[in-house]
């Protein structure tokens, strides 16, 4: 599995002394944290950094490791919502989650199923952790007739946002996910933190870091900005009709 591979990946990029390491991921900013207590390390994560153990509080983080806490792993709940909107007779709905994350996977089960217990919808968990996991998760959702599906906030996902949002209007599955990267490779809809805004927020702790700044001394970034983006054309595909409530609220209308 390639989070197995990350303790021995931070090893390495340790070795070799770099200024800063920036990770993507909890995982992955777990496992450099692990490795080093001296490199400045600049993360990205949908988690609480201070649950996890990578700092000691937002204000005032205390180590060598700072940067960006997005809220992905706790919109489950919304996500459903705006599912349900567009799909109001969804009653058996699919959460895909990375089994890797163990973090992210269990905020976003509690959250999504907490949720749908409100809803009156079943909820019916499906894990992936590479590729090949992907496709027997998507034939476990059509053997069980998933009406509609909440994508886990992961960046495995979305590297394989393409594969996700093929397989998911091929198998005629209406799904939300976190990141607008989903819809914009032709998925349904997504709700979440832009990361353009993240990734701007880890380019500049980056150079502050580089101009002597200590990763202790800077507050974790909470990044606020969500967005709603649909594809409407995909939508269609799928014989959905977008609600005029939806359209009005949404952030960009893919057409």
């Amino acid at each position: 599995m390639e989070g197995d591979r990350l303790p021995a990946l931070a090893t390495e990029l340790v070795q070799r002394q770099p200024a800063v390491i920036i990770a993507g991921t909890t995982p992955a900013a777990l496992a450099a944290r692990a490795a080093t207590a001296s490199i400045p390390i600049v993360f990205n994560t949908p988690d609480d950094p201070v649950g996890v153990g990578l700092v000691a509080s937002l204000a005032r983080p205390g180590g060598n490791a700072t940067g960006v806490h997005q809220f992905n792993t706790a919109l489950g709940a919304k996500q459903l919502g705006l599912l349900r909107e567009l799909v109001p007779s969804a009653a058996w709905v699919g959460l895909l989650v990375n089994p890797n994350n163990s973090n992210a996977a269990e905020t976003m089960t509690r959250e999504v199923t907490a949720a749908a217990a409100t809803m009156g919808v079943e909820i019916g968990v499906v894990r992936a952790g590479d590729r090949s996991e992907i496709g027997a998760a998507f034939a476990t959702l059509v053997r069980n007739r998933a009406d509609a599906l909440v994508l886990g906030a992961d960046s495995f996902f979305l590297g394989r946002r393409l594969q996700l949002a093929t397989l998911a209007t091929r198998h005629a599955i209406p799904a939300v996910y976190n990141a607008r990267e989903f819809p914009e490779a032709g998925g349904l809809m997504s709700y979440g933190a832009s990361l353009a805004e993240v990734f701007r927020y880890l380019g500049a702790y980056t150079v502050r870091i580089l101009k002597g700044d200590k990763p202790a001394d800077l507050p974790v970034v909470q990044s606020t900005k969500l967005e709603l983006v649909i594809n409407h054309e995909t939508a269609r595909i799928l014989g959905l009709t977008v609600p005029d409530k939806l359209l009005a609220i949404a952030d960009e209308v893919i057409e």
